[in-house]
């Protein structure tokens, strides 16, 4: 065991690293030269601003993580290609540490704990570089990363004695990137978890739900839950705790728009957060009414909504390219939508002409893992990102595969914005109908978003939550949802 907060939170194996080293070392054989070694550097912990408090506790960075499931800041690894032998620097730490941080580990604890070959003390620039040389390594591989949802780059480590090797800081990205697509059986335990805590949480949340409360006491109870009962100290994204009309602001829950709406009767609620455990992100998104009844117009939002989840689940399979699935959840509710009297027209050609971009203006969905918008959506067979609405927010074109962990999220919004830009279009706006679509204005949106595992013998949807709209209803009508029953359910799931 690598990992368990307490007994009662899911015990994650050292063997699922020692497994993605594996696989790395079995990838790089291929394609670098003897004499090859791996240099990671893990994340460092940071203050808030210029003051001496960290602002969150620490959580290790990504890549790292998933090759070596270090939990602590600013350690250095490396992987002899070779011979596939595995160092980790650990920082040493001053003696002070025991007195305001705790027991001061030694190399021993580290090599037992994270399973690696040895643990060296970092003590002086020359560390790293003297134990390469030690190893005859002549070619180091760094890590180089760039986000193609942000833009944002994870550089390069930097080390003392660089200059005499061969460093490449190309490869190591396309590698490692691919590698996190395809999540291992032991992975996906993890994310099992964490997404039947996310699971428990919102469950926690709509019991708890009724008129008079704020939008930030439904996002406390949300963490409460999550870390309560699941272990999970971080989240893994800024919550969106949305109602009423703030279901259309796709973000909602930042600086700007930071939870904090008074929950009338009859508001529409859209709960879109996840915790993550040791690392391992889930992000559901759970839409009903706050006073647990649905009025007719939900009911016809939701459904469509819904029905596109299901379409893309049953349809979503290894082979079968993501953008063609977003191009089916948007068929889907704009069929609804027609049915109800907002849209006219083929809807083809309504899709042709991006009218579904009108109402759900993101991508369905993302990769999902240790970040929870994961690396690698636009490697692999992925196709340039699109320029057309909608489709150019896409966080993946690639074609599924098994084993890849994806979120599925379709929406349906009602945006002033975007729906009075489409009805002054004269190709958008002949599909419309503007005096049926203002009866919905100001009534937020609805998204309805589940983690999965793509697979061949069918898809593994990892949320475990009342759907329907009777299950809501009847979910949110009946008896107590105390702290005992969750815990119960959480023990129940362990157990299994």
């Amino acid at each position: 065991m690598t990992f368990q907060l307490s007994e009662k939170t899911f015990k994650v194996p050292v063997d699922l690293f020692i497994e993605n080293r594996q696989r790395l070392i079995e990838d790089l054989k291929t394609k670098v030269p003897q004499n090859s070694a791996v240099l990671l550097q893990g994340g460092i912990e940071k203050n808030r601003y210029n003051t001496d408090a960290a602002d969150l506790p620490f959580r290790q960075e990504s890549y790292f993580f998933w090759t070596f499931g270090v939990n602590e800041s600013e350690f250095y690894g490396i992987i002899d290609v070779s011979t596939g032998k595995t160092t980790l620097f650990a920082p040493r730490l001053d003696p002070s540490y025991a007195i305001w941080d705790g027991k001061i580990n030694d190399e021993k604890y580290f090599k037992e704990k994270y399973a690696v070959d040895e643990v060296v003390f970092n003590d002086s620039e020359q560390t790293i570089a003297q134990k390469l040389k030690a190893l005859a390594v002549k070619q180091v591989y760094l890590l180089r990363a760039e986000n193609t949802d942000s833009g944002d780059v994870l550089v390069e480590p930097k080390f003392a004695g660089s200059q005499d090797f061969q460093v490449n800081t190309e490869l190591l990205y396309k590698v490692m990137a691919e590698l996190r697509v395809i999540k291992s059986e032991k992975e996906i335990n993890v994310m099992r978890y964490a997404s039947k805590v996310a699971s428990e949480a919102h469950r926690a949340a709509m019991k708890h739900m009724k008129p008079g409360l704020y939008e930030y006491q439904l996002e406390s109870l949300f963490r409460h839950t999550s870390y309560y009962h699941g272990g999970c100290r971080h989240l893994a994204y800024t919550c969106i705790a949305a109602t009423g009309c703030n279901g259309s602001v796709l973000h909602y829950g930042h600086a700007n728009a930071p939870n904090d709406k008074f929950i009338k009767d009859g508001d529409m609620c859209l709960f879109d957060m996840g915790p993550e455990y040791n690392c391992y992100a889930s992000d559901i998104t759970t839409s009903f009414p706050s006073n647990g009844k649905f009025t007719e117009k939900q009911k016809i939002v939701y459904n469509a909504v819904l029905d596109a989840n299901l379409a893309v689940l049953k349809q979503a399979k290894p082979g079968v390219r993501w953008t063609d699935m977003h191009i089916l959840s948007e068929k889907v509710i704009l069929e609804h939508l027609k049915n109800a009297g907002l849209v006219v027209g083929d809807v083809d050609k309504a899709v042709e002409a991006r009218v579904g971009a009108v109402f759900m203006p993101h991508g369905l969905g993302h990769l999902i893992g240790l970040d929870v918008h994961d690396c690698g959506g636009y490697m692999g067979d992925a196709t340039p990102r699109s320029t057309l609405p909608g489709l150019k927010s896409l966080r993946t074109t690639r074609t599924l595969m098994e084993r890849m962990a994806i979120t599925i999220e379709p929406g349906c919004y009602f945006i002033d914005f975007l729906l009075d830009e489409a009805l002054a279009d004269p190709v958008k706006s002949a599909f419309l109908v503007k005096a049926e679509i203002d009866k919905y204005r100001g009534s937020g949106g609805v998204r309805i978003e589940d983690d999965v595992i793509i697979r061949a013998s069918g898809n593994e949807n990892l949320s475990d939550l009342p759907r329907t709209v009777e299950e809501i209803e009847n979910f949110m009508a009946s008896g107590e949802w105390t702290e005992r029953v969750i815990e119960s359910r959480v023990s129940e799931f362990l157990s299994k």
